[in-house]
């Protein structure tokens, strides 16, 4: 079955150079996607504005006008980290509705899974709050809209971006119908995402945080993969898989201070597609969230891509870190004990 991606130009007039999430991030994954011909051997699905119906879904009427204004008057900040000019809200419209329709198109069986390659990007961005680079919730948004359809009940979620999604979370965590993972590193912005939130009222149990130390790289994640995420998702049994990939936890990521390999991203990647295809399917759809090394980024949505295709191949031009990683044997115990695993 064919993969699917989205990608539609508007996505590069959101820019502020100088800014880490600038127009650069994805013109670089575009051109080695290019470089490699892998873009020619997936399937293109054509982005739509998402409606403000759909919006509020997730987002309240006085959060989605406030972005729309300050669009309409040239742009600005709507906090120190997060920025708006005249086409930001055309392109956040048209991020959001790229991962809406890519979910159409797995669920009508146009595609297997797919790759939304957007930005701005959406997970720190709360039902009432533009933060952390995000002016809507992408994925938040998307699993909304999938459970619109008959045949999805339940949508597990997993953010591997090195920043916790506090805004996917504060969606979720009261929903029965989401199961929410993270991994990032913490103590880390937003300061978020601590091990003991596991969700509330309906939705107790249906959020994993993995608050990883600095220091953790591919032995870490693949622990935390088979023994943690992998037993909480076969026990929710989800109907689609979406994913936050965030490829700012390798070691050479200017932002944050993780050990990830790109090869380690391959294996998470991998994991994912793997789990889908035993739990749903195979419906599974990865969506950008943050990375800020232009090549690493490039490289890991490539492996990601080569997963997503059903290919062993790797691409890791940097190899791994000289030092050696963090253990986390203690925070997996604790973790094991609050899931009751």
């Amino acid at each position: 079955m064919p993969t699917g991606y989205v990608y539609h130009p508007i996505y590069l007039e959101h820019n502020l150079p100088g800014h880490p999430e600038n127009a650069r991030r994805l013109e670089r994954i575009m051109e080695l996607l290019e470089e490699t011909n892998v873009l020619a051997r997936l399937v293109p699905i054509e982005p739509r504005p998402a409606t403000e119906e759909e919006l509020q879904r997730v987002h309240t009427p006085a959060h989605i006008a406030q972005v729309r204004r300050m669009a309409e008057y040239g742009g600005g900040h709507l906090d120190p980290d997060t920025y708006v000019n005249a086409r930001s809200y055309d392109a956040a419209l048209m991020a959001a509705g790229g991962l809406l329709a890519a979910v159409e198109a797995i669920l009508s069986g146009k595609i297997d899974n797919g790759f939304a390659l957007v930005r701005p990007p959406g997970h720190h961005a709360t039902p009432s709050r533009a933060m952390g680079f995000c002016l809507f919730n992408n994925v938040a948004i998307a699993a909304r809209h999938a459970l619109t359809f008959p045949t999805v009940q339940r949508v597990l979620i997993v953010d591997f971006d090195v920043h916790h999604g506090n805004g996917t979370q504060d969606v979720f965590e009261a929903d029965p119908h989401v199961f929410y993972v993270s991994t990032h590193e913490y103590p880390f912005y937003p300061g978020t995402g601590h091990w003991t939130e596991t969700g509330k009222q309906e939705g107790k149990g249906t959020v994993l945080n993995i608050p990883l130390p600095a220091g953790v790289g591919d032995k870490g994640y693949r622990r935390v993969f088979q023994e943690l995420i992998w037993p909480l998702a076969r026990r929710f049994h989800p109907d689609l898989i979406l994913v936050s990939a965030g490829y700012d936890a390798h070691w050479q990521d200017p932002l944050a201070m993780m050990r990830l390999t790109l090869t380690g991203y391959g294996q998470i990647a991998r994991e994912i597609v793997r789990m889908a295809g035993e739990l749903c399917n195979g419906c599974v759809l990865f969506t950008l969230e943050g990375g800020y090394n232009l090549d690493v980024l490039a490289h890991g949505v490539l492996n990601s891509l080569y997963a997503l295709l059903g290919e062993e191949a790797l691409s890791d031009p940097f190899g791994a870190p000289a030092t050696q990683e963090t253990d986390i044997s203690d925070l997996i115990e604790r973790i094991k004990e609050i899931h009751n695993l």
